[in-house]
Formats: C-alpha cells, sequence, structure tokens
C-alpha cells in the first residue's frame, strides 16, 4: 500500500515536503524551509514529523529555499539516502544552501551582538558546515532519464519552466503513478521555457501558489519602464527586492531590453546579492533550461554591476544618485535586501519593487498591502516611498496556466491533490479543475 503525507506546503506556499510511504520505506518529495509568519517559521524548529533516519531518499522538483532549505537540517538530524535533483537545480541548491547557511549565522551574530534576539544565544538553525554535508549526498539525474530509486520505484524529470534546472517530479512505485508539479513556471515567458506535459499519472500533487488568479497581460517591459522612469524622474532610487534565481535574470534581461532600445542608459544597475550572481552566472551554462541564445545570455548578465562584498553594498547606499538595485531576498525576509529597504523606504522619491509573489507573513505582504512601517533588525521603519507590484514578472503559473498544464494528460488522472497555496487559492483551484476539467 503506498501513502502520500503532506508536512508542508499545505495552507500555505512554503515549505514544500510531501512524504509517499510504503511499509517502512519512505521518500520525500522536496524538503523546504517555512517562511512567513513566526507560526510557519517555528516549525522549522520543531522535530521532523517522522525519524529523518527512516527517509530512504529525498527528490527535489527545483532548489528555491521553500522546496530545499530544510536539507541541511535534515541530513544534520539523521538522514542517510541520495538527495535526487537535475543537473542545474544541484548547482542551484548549492549556491543557495551555502548562502542560507552563511545567512543565518550573520543574522544569528547580529542579533547577539545587537541583542533584540529573545533567545539566548541566537542560534541558526544550520550554518555553511552542515549545507556542505548536505550537498555531499545530492545525485544528478537528467531530465527524461527513468532512474531507479529504493531498488524498485522510478524517478523521471520533466522540465517545468519557473526557475534554472526545474522539473516536475513523476514517480511509479507499488504500481501506482504520482506526478508532482513542483513550482510550474509560465507559458511564453521570454527567458524560461514551458512547462513540458506529463502524459500519464494516477494521482497529481499540483502547486496552487496562483490558483485564484490571472496574470496581467500588460507588456511587463512596458510596465517596468513606466515605474522606472516616475521614480528616476523625481531622484529617486528603485530597489527590487528579488528572488535570487530565477526573477534577478528575468529582470536582469528585462533591464537589458530596455537599455538597448535607448531607454535608462545613464541609470546604473547593481545586482546587490552573490547568490544572485553565481545564480547569472550559471545561466549560460545552462543553455537547455531557458529561451535565450549564448549572445543574449552574456548581454544580460553584462548589464548590471555585481556586488559581491559588504562594503561595496553600502557604497550603494551611501551614493545619492538615482539607481537601480537588485537584492535578494524576493519577499525580504532576510539578506541585504533589507538594508536598503530601511536605507530607501523612508524617502517619498524612492520605489521598493516587487515582483512576485509575497506569503503571507512576510515584510514584501505587508509593504504591498499597504503598511505604513515593517520591522527588520529589531526597529521599525517608516515606509513612505512608492511601493509597487508587477504580479505578471511572476515565475509562477496563474490558474489557467495550472489547468493548462493539468490538461496536457492523455487522460483524467484518478484524483489530483492540490498543495503549495494559501486557502483561498487552493480552493479556487480546486473549483475550477471540476468547473472546466470535470475533475
Amino acid at each position: 500500500m503506498l501513502t502520500l503525507t503532506t508536512d508542508g506546503a499545505a495552507g500555505t506556499v512554503t515549505g514544500s515536503r510531501h512524504l509517499l510511504t510504503r511499509g517502512n520505506q519512505r521518500i520525500l518529495i522536496n524538503c523546504g524551509l517555512f517562511q512567513g509568519f513566526k507560526y510557519l517559521r517555528d516549525l522549522n524548529r520543531a522535530p521532523f514529523p517522522v525519524e529523518p533516519g527512516s527517509i530512504g531518499a529525498v527528490v527535489l522538483t527545483h532548489a528555491h529555499l521553500d522546496h530545499c532549505g530544510y536539507l541541511p537540517k535534515l541530513v544534520a538530524d539523521g538522514f542517510r539516502g541520495p538527495i535526487y535533483a537535475t543537473p542545474a537545480t544541484r548547482e542551484v541548491a548549492e549556491i543557495i544552501l551555502r548562502d542560507s547557511g552563511h545567512i543565518q549565522e550573520k543574522e544569528a551574530e547580529y542579533a547577539n551582538r545587537k541583542g533584540f534576539t529573545r533567545h539566548k544565544p541566537a542560534r541558526p538553525l544550520y550554518g555553511v558546515k552542515k549545507a556542505e554535508r548536505a550537498l555531499q549526498a545530492f545525485v544528478v539525474v537528467d531530465f527524461h532519464a527513468p532512474t531507479t530509486i529504493l531498488g524498485d520505484a522510478e524517478l523521471i524529470y520533466r522540465h517545468a519552466g519557473h526557475i534554472l534546472g526545474a522539473a516536475t517530479a513523476t514517480i511509479s512505485w507499488a504500481g501506482r503513478k504520482i506526478a508532482f508539479s513542483g513550482d510550474l513556471g509560465r507559458y511564453g515567458d521570454e527567458v524560461m521555457i514551458d512547462p513540458e506535459p506529463v502524459e500519464e499519472a494516477d494521482h497529481v500533487v499540483i502547486e496552487s501558489t496562483y490558483g485564484n488568479r490571472r496574470h496581467d497581460q500588460t507588456d511587463p517591459v512596458k510596465a517596468l519602464a513606466a515605474l522606472i522612469s516616475r521614480a528616476a524622474a523625481r531622484g529617486g532610487t528603485i530597489v527590487i527586492p528579488s528572488f535570487a534565481v530565477g526573477r534577478a535574470q528575468s529582470l536582469l534581461y528585462y533591464i537589458a531590453k530596455l537599455k538597448q532600445d535607448g531607454r535608462f542608459r545613464n541609470l546604473p544597475v547593481f545586482l546587490d546579492s552573490p547568490m544572485a550572481i553565481d545564480a547569472s552566472e550559471l545561466l549560460c551554462a545552462h543553455p537547455d533550461d531557458h529561451r535565450m541564445c549564448a549572445d543574449i545570455c552574456r548581454k544580460t548578465c553584462a548589464i548590471a554591476t555585481y556586488v559581491r562584498d559588504v562594503e561595496g553594498s553600502k557604497a550603494i547606499i551611501a551614493t545619492p544618485y538615482p539607481k537601480i538595485v537588485i537584492s535578494a531576498s524576493g519577499m525580504a525576509t532576510g539578506g541585504r535586501v533589507l538594508h536598503h529597504i530601511r536605507a530607501f523606504a523612508p524617502d517619498r522619491r524612492n520605489l521598493i519593487l516587487f515582483t512576485g509573489f509575497q506569503a503571507a507573513g512576510t515584510r514584501g505582504r505587508s509593504m504591498v498591502d499597504g503598511a505604513s512601517e515593517v520591522k527588520m533588525f529589531g526597529e521599525w521603519v517608516p515606509v513612505r516611498a512608492e511601493i509597487a507590484d508587477l504580479p505578471m514578472l511572476s515565475a509562477h503559473a496563474d490558474a489557467d496556466e495550472l489547468l493548462r498544464w493539468l490538461g496536457g494528460f492523455s487522460a483524467p488522472p484518478k484524483r489530483v491533490i492540490i498543495v503549495h497555496g494559501e486557502p483561498d487559492a487552493a480552493e479556487a483551484l480546486r473549483v475550477k479543475i471540476g468547473r472546466e476539467l470535470g475533475g
């Protein structure tokens, strides 16, 4: 008998963890960190729902933190099996997990030094060494290559779009075939390739991040240009909180298009995120995972000044002239972008521009919803800058695109399980599937 348990990304878009069990054998699909509300973040400190050592293998769909960020803790607590991933996902995970460990160490050190932690002392969930230990367990699996795991289960990866290396994962085990969507990308995106159809599955586990929304069809280049023009004209700085993998590279692509068309030639662009810099450099190494030719890829990655060190980041804040600053994280939950928000949010001339989904409980969601102040580094920071959101730049499929992917099966699955969405989004997708696909 095969059972599926969802231990994360249930009623929320973070902490993706889905457990397949047959007897005493277990396969974990994704192993993400919880983000957002404190009660969700506290789950990262709670004991894992099953003994980590009882899990035989982990299958990753892609390397965003909410899908892979708990792996170092899982390994530290006793998991000893392989972690399967596509080639680009393995490389991106190395960047993300090392960075996550480093940020946690630095934030704990800063909290202890400044004394604004309720935990004495503050400790990271894991650090760089534990991240490196988890990376040793990775096993690379090519797209479309049937791979045997745990002796008699079979895994097949197909392209999901979304970010570099992202895949859907189909697992055939105990006479059942289960397709996991992971996070699906957009159709017709200028940078990433379309999600690939899965022809057959008994059961489908599908994300629902935008299950209740259709993305604005406005040209993203025009929308981006209008906002940048307005902020630059009043002498402001444009701060773009960005996911380091995927979104940052798409933003560079669109800004490069604008500059090539003669727009904003004198407006400097800074990519202030070592992780985003490393991910941008990976882009040209994996041409099959995106649409850009080698020349466009090189020009896209060359459009910004890369800032790796802290002193360079401080220098950006100190410069008075208008500029574009792209920095992680995308929901303003941590990283260098917090320093930029603290510096630039109080000034009405500036623009804080969000370009993707903002989970409930994050600073990004608070600002998009109109918060007049946000808390960071133990203090309340006034928000007087213009706040804008361009959801059409999201790397997540919208409701219609989710149904388009579901419609690619040659025969309807017996069951569709909806995960990775806030309750209203998941419910809206359930109703839409029943109405339009007869499920």
